[in-house]
């Protein structure tokens, strides 16, 4: 499948339908607002908020027996493939 492109869209139709217009970021399209033809302005979803190392470190509990070893990151990447279910269950659950 393709990957789509932008939408393209008028000062207006934004005035006219904000709600419809982030639904449509939200879902990961990306819009280009559009004055007299020409861009102004490009609306996309915000980046998740990330944390370092050092915070999930800091986050760990005092009695956590985790330790950083060479093997760190297969054990990162073993977790996050074992948990691939949405951390909210989609509203029309």
């Amino acid at each position: 499948m393709a990957a789509m492109g932008p939408l393209r869209v008028s000062e207006s139709d934004v005035v006219r339908d904000l709600d419809a217009i982030l639904l449509r970021v939200q879902a990961g399209v990306e819009v280009v607002i559009e004055r007299d033809a020409q861009p102004v302005a490009v609306i996309r979803a915000a980046a998740p908020p990330r944390r370092t190392i050092s915070e999930c470190i800091a986050l760990m509990p005092a009695e956590s027996t985790a330790t950083i070893d060479p093997e760190f990151a297969q054990d990162v990447e073993a977790a996050i493939t074992a948990h691939r279910e949405p951390l909210e269950p989609p509203a029309w659950d």
